[in-house]
């Protein structure tokens, strides 16, 4: 194509992939990127032809979960490739054409996870070279399309509600986790609500308990919920599930579940009791005890943890025996609970998160601290990769939810030269970084599981 008959794009258009069955999708036109990349999810490789093909699906509208087109192509390169934040990750490629108005050319596109960011396709420069100019002040050069026009590309059937009516407790309904568990649990055809936990309230009554939501409407006829308590509403979000059970309603993680793993220091009794192995840890009351707490624990470096503490707050890595002394004396002035706990050198700043559903672990990653931090402080600015655990790994985390009685967890464990040891046991993990780095769909399978604890099965449709 010669220099004058290139196409003139603005920062923003639309496309589309015709042999994927995409057929319009805004591209964020960045030359600042290399590698044109699109949303995918679900992702898995397969052979056909004694060749290697993947599978994945695409949400093409922006803000929209809920519609979704399924996609194959072969697979010309699995490589590493940095992502907005300038970690590398390894992303499966695909060359398939690629339609700007009339005009089509192939494209060389990765695969990843790009939910949290605001466009499903950005177009790199390795796809324009020869073929396009950028003028940034323009969007839209070949046309914009409206939302009643995207509804007729993108048309699905009204959809007839013939599952579950299922609640979600939690207390922001535009969290990731969130969202994702109610499109999911639409997209199998339940009737799910959100509940705000600070927004219920309840009726104690021997033979007719209830539940009310804002405006005073009954919530007895819910036929399970998820629960998704924040640490800070963790009393009264316990109470309201509490409530449900009371009333019949099945709830994925109960209220003596959620109760036991938020109490760091009986989580670790109750795990400890059954076998399981935590970084050695000491726990007192009195100042005259803080030397003999630091050596229980064999000295500093150590770590120090509030016991109301969650996701990296109210944790502290006390370097040297002095800092630690200065440290456990200042919370114990503010009459605060914590823990000292031994610092395990060899973590090496790293620790594995395991996504375990009906006692199987569903997903793994490592994550790795940011620099500065420490592995205690994994949750800021940590980065994460898919990792194959050990079945020893695997085994522990499995037992772990088993032990505080939950059905969906997330367990943090790290290795030492010993064998694994047991972080934390979380009752309300969140999904997006775990569905960003292994391309799976963690939130569906958290409603499978619903599903599996009511006995419900799928009805089958007549054109099935």
């Amino acid at each position: 194509m010669a220099s004058d008959q290139k196409l003139l794009i603005g920062s923003q258009e639309w496309c589309n992939f015709p042999t994927l069955g995409i057929p319009a999708i805004k591209a964020r036109v960045d030359s600042g990127a290399k590698t044109s990349a699109i949303h995918a999810f679900n992702i898995s490789p397969f052979r056909r032809n004694n060749e290697a093909w993947v599978s994945f699906e695409v949400h093409p509208l922006q803000n929209n979960r809920r519609t979704a087109v399924r996609c194959e192509s072969r697979v010309v390169d699995r490589r590493k490739i940095k992502n907005t934040s300038g970690v590398s990750e390894s992303r499966y490629v695909i060359r398939v054409p690629m339609r700007f108005g009339e005009q089509e050319w192939d494209v060389e596109i990765s695969l990843t996870n790009r939910d949290s960011m605001g466009y499903r396709f950005l177009l790199g420069r390795q796809a324009m070279l020869g073929r396009v100019v950028v003028d940034p002040e323009l969007k839209f050069s070949m046309g914009g399309l409206s939302a009643a026009q995207l509804s007729e590309i993108y048309y699905e059937p009204e959809r007839v509600q013939s599952g579950l009516r299922i609640g979600l407790l939690a207390t922001n309904e535009n969290l990731y986790s969130n969202r994702r568990l109610m499109e999911a649990a639409w997209q199998r055809g339940h009737d799910v609500r959100f509940l705000n936990i600070a927004q219920c309230y309840m009726k104690l009554h021997a033979t007719d308990p209830e539940i009310y939501y804002r405006g005073g409407a009954g919530q007895s006829d819910l036929d399970g919920v998820i629960t998704r308590i924040r640490p800070s509403m963790t009393y009264y979000g316990c109470a309201i599930t509490r409530q449900f059970e009371s009333m019949g309603v099945k709830t994925i993680n109960s209220s003596e579940a959620i109760t036991q793993s938020r109490d760091k220091l009986l989580s670790y009794q109750i795990l400890i009791k059954h076998g399981i192995e935590i970084p050695t840890t000491g726990f007192g009351n009195s100042p005259i005890d803080t030397n003999a707490l630091i050596d229980i624990v064999d000295g500093a470096p150590l770590i120090v943890k509030l016991l109301e503490g969650t996701q990296g707050r109210g944790v502290v890595l006390a370097e040297t025996r002095k800092a630690a002394e200065s440290l456990i004396n200042a919370f114990k002035t503010l009459k605060a609970n914590l823990l000292v706990q031994q610092f395990v050198k060899e973590a090496n700043g790293k620790d594995l998160r395991c996504f375990v559903i009906d006692g199987k672990v569903v997903a793994s990653i490592e994550r790795t601290a940011a620099p500065g931090e420490f592995r205690a402080n994994i949750h800021r600015g940590a980065t994460a990769a898919v990792v194959r655990i050990t079945a020893a790994e695997r085994a522990l985390a499995v037992k772990a939810a088993k032990t505080l009685g939950l059905r969906i967890a997330g367990v943090d464990l790290i290795r030492s030269k010993n064998g694994p040891l047991l972080l934390e046991v979380n009752s309300s993990p969140g999904l997006e970084g775990i569905e960003a780095a292994t391309g799976k769909d963690i939130a569906t399978m958290v409603i499978t599981s619903m599903e599996k604890a009511l006995r419900w099965k799928r009805p089958v449709s007549s054109s099935e």
